[in-house]
């Protein structure tokens, strides 16, 4: 049985338009997970280690002035476009239409005021909770009228996110969940002794702006292929890597399969992630640099955390050859991620 209670985190600062947000907590016998109203953040995930300990495996903030200030997506859902679009332009249907840019010359996360820094209309539900926005025609610079769900829902160690999606204009879509997890425990200084692996054969190769060239690059032979476990501070070590911030491609299809794992041996935490989604972003806190205080104001510096977004192939509204990210209307945006959590 999952345990769903509701109360309030805060209230938004005027200028960001007021309004409560509320804290939901979901908690069955093995995972405890807090979201927020505000961009349906996952605020807090505890889960057992293999004595049985509780510890929280997400990065965020004990407070909600942490989230309105800037910081790099803790938990957040990023949308409507996750990930990057080159120069913040495509074409669509003839028209050119030019987006804000807040990441070098890209657009990243939905821009200026994205998904994640807007306040949703919650529903409870018997197991989890259903977060609701409409995002107008013209948002940050997207076409059409954008009704969005994302529900949540808690089942003993699986945790779902369901997106949803229905345009009154053909537009580009690509929602994640940018959740940053250290299985130690969130506020360990590394996730060196992290194993990792991804079931993707091949990867997109990046320019120095982190767009994809369009390659799609086998992963046998190279830094890539994490088909089998690799200790990530090893692996990094070995191949002279300032870490991991790419698009793996997994196998197509619109049923579940498992796209990545991640253990870590001291605590025995496991967490398994499996997606609807065509691809996962694996990121490994590069940008973290020790600045930012999180819970118990502890600093977060690099390659404390690493991210598993599952998500469409980057930029690929721009390329015309990766999996379509374009929602017309009378179609419906519909992918599931679950993320169990065990122990080995």
């Amino acid at each position: 049985m999952t345990e769903v209670t509701r109360e309030v985190f805060g209230q938004m600062p005027q200028e960001e338009g007021g309004g409560v947000v509320e804290k939901f907590v979901l908690k069955s016998d093995s995972v405890k997970v807090e979201i927020l109203s505000l961009g349906c953040i996952i605020a807090a995930l505890e889960t057992k280690d293999r004595d049985g300990n509780f510890s929280d495996v997400v990065l965020g903030f004990d407070t909600l002035e942490g989230y309105t200030r800037k910081h790099p997506f803790f938990g957040a859902i990023v949308g409507r476009v996750a990930n990057r679009i080159a120069k913040g332009r495509f074409i669509l249907e003839g028209k050119e239409y030019q987006l804000f840019l807040n990441n070098g010359p890209n657009s990243l996360h939905g821009g200026a005021r994205g998904f994640d820094k807007v306040l949703w209309s919650p529903q409870v539900l018997p197991n989890g909770i259903c977060f609701f926005r409409l995002s107008p025609d013209g948002e940050e610079g997207y076409p059409g009228d954008l009704k969005v769900w994302v529900t949540y829902t808690l089942s003993g160690e699986e945790l779902a996110i369901n997106y949803r999606a229905q345009t009154s204009k053909t537009t580009p879509i690509n929602l994640t969940n940018h959740a940053y997890f250290n299985l130690a425990g969130q506020g360990s200084r590394d996730i060196y002794d992290h194993e990792i692996s991804i079931q993707a054969d091949s990867y997109l190769p990046v320019d120095d702006n982190k767009i994809p060239t369009g390659e799609v690059a086998a992963v046998q032979g190279t830094s890539f292929d994490l088909r089998q476990p690799v200790e990530l501070g090893k692996h990094l070590q070995k191949f002279h890597l300032d870490g991991f911030d790419h698009n793996f491609c997994l196998q197509q299809g619109s049923t579940r399969r498992l796209a990545a794992r991640a253990c870590h041996p001291p605590t025995g935490r496991a967490m398994e992630v499996h997606t609807t989604q065509p691809g996962i972003q694996f990121y490994t806190g590069n940008n973290l640099d020790g600045s930012l205080k999180g819970k118990g104001a502890i600093a977060y510096p690099k390659h404390s955390a690493f991210c598993l977004e599952t998500q469409n192939w980057p930029d690929a509204v721009n390329q015309l050859h990766f999996p379509s990210a374009l929602l017309r209307p009378g179609e419906e945006y519909n992918h599931t991620t679950y993320f169990l959590f065990n122990t080995v």
